[in-house]
C-alpha cells in the first residue's frame, strides 16, 4: 500500500466511483473493505492518518461487553460476541484470547457476576473463547499476584478477546486496497458535489501534502468520521441537527510490574458507575477507561486531571501497590462517537449500537458502534448505500475474508507478531541489512526496519504515524518514544525524499505531541 499509487488510483477513477467514504477509522475502513470486496468501485479519504482519532485509542479489547448485560442490551451483546469470534478467525495474528478476573471483596459479588458471566458464555455459543467459573481466594491470588489481599473473598474468571487496534486498522486498509479500493490518508474532504436535484454526488478533496484539489464523483457518499460526523454533515447542510454525543475515555499505562500474572482485571466498582479494566498489553499494564461527556471534539484530546485521579483511585482499590502519577508512562484519551438519545441521558447509559442515518441531501452517515462490531456495521451500511445508489445487489463476503497478514502462529515472531505474515519480509530485510535490526529506544522492542516498512508499505508520513500507530511507542512509554524520535525522523526523511530541515520540523512537532502524553507535560 503506497500513497503515490493510492493517489493515482483515486485520480484515475475520479468521475466514476460507486461509493466514496469519508473517514479512515475502523468504521470507514471496514466499509471500504466490505464495498471493495463486493466488487464496488470504492474510494476512501482521511483528513489525517488512518486511525488518528478514536480507532487507535480503544481499551484494546475485542469483547461482547459484559456491562451491557446489566443494561439489558442482550441483542448488542450477542452480535458483539459473534463478531468477536469472526474477527479472531479472520485476523488470528492480531486478535487473541485473554483471561479476565472479577475480584470479589463483597459477599454478593461472586454469585452476581457468576450468573451474569454464565449468561455471557451461553450467548457466545459456538463463538465462545472459554468457560467462566468461580475462583477461590487462593486461585485468584495465584492468577493475579498483585491484587490487594485484604478482604478478598475470591473471584470469577471469564474469557474475552484482546487486539492491537491501530495495527488491525492498517491491515484492514491493506486488505481493502488489495480488493481494489483507493484509500488515501492526509486527504481532506473540503466541499460536497451535488447533482441537478441538489443531492450529494461526490466531494472535492484536498491532498494536505501538496494542496492539490481533486473533484470526485460517486453514486453515494458515506460519512464515517466518528466524532467528527456532525462537522462533515454541516459541510452539506449548515443547519443540520447534531447526532453525536461525544464522550471521552482515558487510559493510563504503567510498567508491567503493576499487573503480574497472565490475566486482566475487571473492576466492577468505580465512582462514575463504569467498570474499569487493567490489562496486560505489549509488555505493559493498561488501565482504563473513564466516561466524560464533552461539548467539543478535537483530533488530539487530552486526559483531564479528574479522569487521571479516578483511574488512580480505582487502581488503588484493587492493586496491592497503588500506582501514582510518577508511575505513569503514558496517558492518553479517545472520544467515543455515541449517538444522541434522550435529553439529559448520561453518556455511560447511551447505547453502543450503531446508527445509519441518511440526510435529506442524500449523505449517508454511520455512527456509534464499537471496534468489535465494525465488520457488521460496514455490512449494514454498504447494504443501505448500494440500495440508495442503485448498485447491483451483491452479497457481503467479509464474514470469511482473511485480513492481510493472516497467520495462525504469528507469536513465533516475537514483538513482530502484529505484522503477521509480513514479519517474514521484515526479518528478511534485517538479514540483508543488519543495521536495520537496531532498536529505536532501549525500553521498547521496536526496530529501525519497522520504520522503513511503515514508510514503504503502510503509508506512514510522519514521526507521529510511526511512533503512535505503526508502532505503539508513544501510547506505551512517552519518554522512550521521544528517545526514538530523532532516528525515526532521519529514516523517514530518507525514505520519503524529504528536503533538508524536514526531519527537524518533524521532531519538534512530535516533541509537542509527546508532552500531552504525560500528566503535567513533564518529558
Amino acid at each position: 500500500m503506497n500513497r503515490a499509487e493510492m493517489l493515482d488510483r483515486l485520480r484515475s477513477g475520479r468521475r466514476d466511483w460507486d461509493l466514496l467514504i469519508i473517514g479512515g477509522g475502523a468504521t470507514g475502513v471496514a466499509c471500504a473493505l466490505d464495498a471493495a470486496s463486493r466488487g464496488y468501485r470504492t474510494a476512501l479519504v482521511e483528513q489525517h492518518d488512518f486511525g488518528k482519532g478514536t480507532s487507535s485509542r480503544s481499551t484494546k479489547l475485542i469483547h461482547g461487553g459484559v456491562r451491557y448485560l446489566e443494561q439489558g442490551n442482550v441483542t448488542l451483546v450477542m452480535e458483539a460476541l459473534k463478531e468477536r469470534g469472526i474477527l479472531r478467525e479472520n485476523a488470528p495474528h492480531l486478535v487473541s484470547d485473554l483471561a479476565f478476573i472479577v475480584p470479589n471483596y463483597v459477599w454478593w459479588e461472586a454469585p452476581f457476576y457468576g450468573v451474569g458471566l454464565r449468561l455471557y458464555d451461553l450467548l457466545a455459543g459456538k463463538y465462545g473463547f472459554g468457560r467462566s467459573r468461580l475462583l477461590s481466594r487462593e486461585e485468584t491470588l495465584e492468577r493475579l499476584p498483585n491484587l490487594k489481599p485484604e478482604g478478598l473473598r475470591g473471584g470469577v474468571i471469564y474469557y474475552d478477546g484482546q487486539f492491537d487496534d491501530a495495527r488491525l486498522l492498517i491491515h484492514m486498509a491493506r486488505t481493502a486496497a488489495e480488493q481494489g479500493a483507493a484509500l488515501v490518508n492526509y486527504c481532506r474532504a473540503v466541499a460536497f458535489v451535488r447533482d441537478s436535484q441538489g443531492l450529494v454526488c461526490g466531494a472535492v478533496v484536498r491532498d494536505e501534502e501538496t494542496g492539490e484539489e481533486i473533484e470526485l464523483h460517486a453514486r453515494a457518499v458515506i460519512n464515517a468520521t466518528g466524532c467528527f460526523s456532525d462537522a462533515v454533515r454541516r459541510l452539506a447542510d449548515p443547519e443540520v441537527r447534531p447526532m453525536i454525543a461525544p464522550s471521552q475515555g482515558v487510559h493510563l499505562v504503567f510498567d508491567a510490574g503493576f499487573l503480574r500474572g497472565d490475566a486482566a482485571i475487571l473492576a466492577p466498582r468505580t465512582r462514575d458507575g463504569r467498570v474499569m479494566f487493567a490489562i496486560p498489553w505489549h509488555g505493559h499494564a493498561l488501565v482504563g477507561t473513564t466516561d466524560t461527556a464533552l461539548d467539543e471534539v478535537s483530533l488530539e484530546p487530552a486526559p483531564m486531571d479528574e479522569e487521571i485521579e479516578l483511574i488512580l483511585e480505582t487502581a488503588a482499590d484493587y492493586l496491592e501497590r497503588a500506582p501514582s502519577r510518577a508511575d505513569i508512562l503514558s496517558a492518553w484519551a479517545g472520544i467515543r462517537p455515541l449517538v444522541r438519545s434522550a435529553e439529559g441521558a448520561s453518556t455511560a447509559s447511551l447505547s453502543r449500537d450503531h446508527s445509519i442515518h441518511i440526510d435529506p441531501n442524500g449523505l449517508i452517515n454511520i455512527a456509534g458502534g464499537k471496534w468489535t462490531t465494525c465488520r457488521k456495521m460496514a455490512e449494514d451500511c454498504i447494504d443501505q448505500a448500494a440500495l440508495l445508489a442503485g448498485l447491483d445487489e451483491r452479497p457481503c463476503v467479509t464474514r470469511r475474508l482473511r485480513i492481510h497478514g493472516y497467520h495462525h502462529h504469528a507469536d513465533q515472531f516475537g514483538h513482530l507478531s502484529v505484522y503477521g505474515s509480513d514479519a517474514i519480509a521484515i526479518r528478511e530485510m534485517i538479514r540483508l541489512h543488519p543495521e536495520r535490526g537496531r532498536p529505536l529506544a532501549a525500553p521498547l522492542p521496536y526496530l529501525e526496519a519497522e520504520v522503513v516498512w511503515a514508510a514503504r508499505w503502510e503509508m506512514a508520513r510522519s514521526v507521529e504515524d510511526v511512533l503512535v500507530r505503526r508502532t505503539r511507542a508513544l501510547q506505551l512509554n512517552a519518554r522512550a518514544a521521544l528517545e526514538a524520535a530523532p532516528r525515526v525522523a532521519e529514516i523517514l526523511a530518507a525514505e520519503l525524499g524529504r528536503p533538508a530541515g524536514w526531519a527537524q520540523q518533524e521532531l519538534e512537532a512530535f516533541r509537542r505531541l509527546a508532552q500531552r502524553y504525560l500528566p503535567g507535560g513533564v518529558c
